[in-house]
């Protein structure tokens, strides 16, 4: 098989790989918002469904990625509840496209999101936000210029790991977004494809080293933010 390094790649290759960090990056746009209202609720707000909704949130976590990807296919397909209103409204259609793929993994890595998030909102000393309702700050006030900036390192390295476990999504995203070359076969598919042909090989394992890097560059990443901005938000 020869010495095996992830370049040069061929162009469905390089392909492959663009279209996983786009995928990747829409998926972080997608999740970010939806799970820094679910972290703020679960951590400081208190509702009737509390549990059930922190329940339901880490259920990606334990569910087999195909089954989460079905689950999208019936509600998100052309024929479901919600993919039918947005395909007859808008003309969207997220069934095996790369948005599909997106969504996928956006739905995949919230958990880790939410976790990080509440976990660093959970941790903010509940006396400076007191000193600011003293001072006449608002909620929104007090959540943007005091909490927010005290749990950004939380929410960057947890941004960076999602993005990083987004770039590793297969069973979600397969089951969802099909394996098509150039529009939903990211890395994780293209390893797939590769191991299905007789002489893919070498190809695999390209690809398996390179998705590799890509890993460890991103929790590396993440753990490098978490402390730069720990030692800023110390100082």
């Amino acid at each position: 098989m020869g010495m095996i390094w992830p370049f040069p790649l061929s162009g469905d290759e390089w392909v492959a790989l663009r279209l996983t960090l786009s995928v990747a990056a829409r998926a972080l746009c997608m999740g970010l918002p939806v799970a820094l209202l679910l972290a703020t609720a679960l951590a400081r707000w208190r509702f009737p469904g509390r549990t059930m909704l922190d329940l339901l949130v880490h259920v990606p976590l334990v569910l087999p990625p195909v089954v989460t990807g079905w689950l999208l296919l019936v509600v998100f397909g052309v024929q479901g509840p919600v993919g039918s209103l947005l395909h007859h409204w808008f003309g969207i259609r997220l069934a095996f496209t790369p948005a599909g793929a997106s969504l996928a993994c956006a739905v995949m890595t919230l958990p880790i999101l939410v976790r990080a998030i509440r976990q660093s909102l959970e941790a903010v000393d509940p006396g400076l936000e007191q000193a600011a309702r003293s001072l006449g700050a608002g909620a929104w006030d007090r959540f943007v210029t005091v909490i927010l900036p005290l749990a950004a390192p939380g929410l960057l390295s947890g941004a960076i790991t999602a993005y990083a476990a987004c770039l590793g999504e297969f069973g979600a995203v397969i089951t969802f977004a099909a394996n098509i070359p150039g529009q939903t076969q990211t890395l994780p598919l293209a390893i797939y494809s590769a191991l299905q042909s007789p002489e893919g090989d070498a190809t695999a394992a390209r690809l398996s080293l390179l998705s590799l890097l890509l890993a460890l560059g991103g929790l590396g990443l993440a753990e490098y933010v978490n402390r730069r901005m720990r030692r800023w938000s110390g100082s």
